[in-house]
């Protein structure tokens, strides 16, 4: 049965309150008198350690990192990307539009294509970066956003405008139109010199990535891509004429 209450001769020292300090911890060490009785002696312990742990403080769990979890870095401090600008040759009055004509990713490869079937509606200047026809486009996206990104990326006026969604809402409420406005007309049509595929061969190694010099011998060609070729040079840039 339960042992009759008897009052206490512990004396509950008044830091156990809840402003206790480390300072207290040494109570909770400290031996009690023998002639004192086994529950009291557990009580005080309880209501010590209870003092001090509410007296700590602690740290928010929104700071607290796994070891493997990646640093977290403030959204006020990044950049919006609707605030993306890029300063490629022609780009402030132009559209430019990185694009995969690969079908190895079949989404990718339909968002794409609805993207530049979309902007070819328009009359002005597109500038298309095919990652597939040449890698150092894609080295170029990754420079513009940190990081990889998701094809298709669409620049109106230097200023990303946003993926395949993005364009296809700004399509269907008349937006885009609006954005494409701003920009000076050109006179549309497929390339004689490029058929519209905007690459042709390299003139300096007829498109074998390869050059040969008596001194060197055989050598990587330093103006095309890996490929053997090179941007059209009459579709690309400023060889479009603004249309009167």
């Amino acid at each position: 049965m339960w042992r009759p209450w008897s009052k206490s001769s512990v004396k509950i020292h008044k830091t156990y309150s809840p402003t206790a300090s480390f300072k207290d911890i040494h109570h909770l060490c400290k031996d009690d008198s023998p002639s004192s009785p086994s529950l009291t002696r557990v009580f005080h312990r309880v209501c010590a350690a209870n003092s001090i742990l509410r007296s700590w403080p602690t740290r928010p769990s929104n700071h607290l990192l796994r070891l493997d979890s990646e640093p977290v870095t403030p959204r006020h401090n990044q950049e919006p990307e609707d605030a993306i600008r890029i300063s490629l040759p022609g780009a402030e009055s132009s559209i430019v539009v990185y694009f995969t004509s690969l079908r190895v990713v079949r989404p990718t490869f339909e968002d794409c294509r609805a993207v530049t079937t979309i902007l070819r509606t328009f009359p002005v200047r597109i500038d298309e970066r095919d990652l597939s026809m040449d890698a150092s486009f894609a080295a170029e996206l990754e420079r513009i956003f940190a990081g990889k990104k998701d094809l298709p990326c669409v620049f109106i006026g230097g200023r990303y405008v946003g993926g395949a969604e993005e364009v296809k809402q700004l399509h269907e409420i008349g937006e885009l139109k609006k954005l494409v406005q701003e920009l000076p007309r050109v006179e549309r049509g497929v390339c004689e010199m490029c058929g519209g595929y905007r690459f042709v061969p390299c003139d300096d190694c007829n498109g074998s990535h390869k050059v040969y010099t008596e001194k060197l011998g055989f050598r990587t060609c330093s103006t095309c891509n890996v490929s053997g070729l090179v941007r059209c040079w009459s579709c690309s840039y400023s060889r479009l004429k603004p249309s009167s």
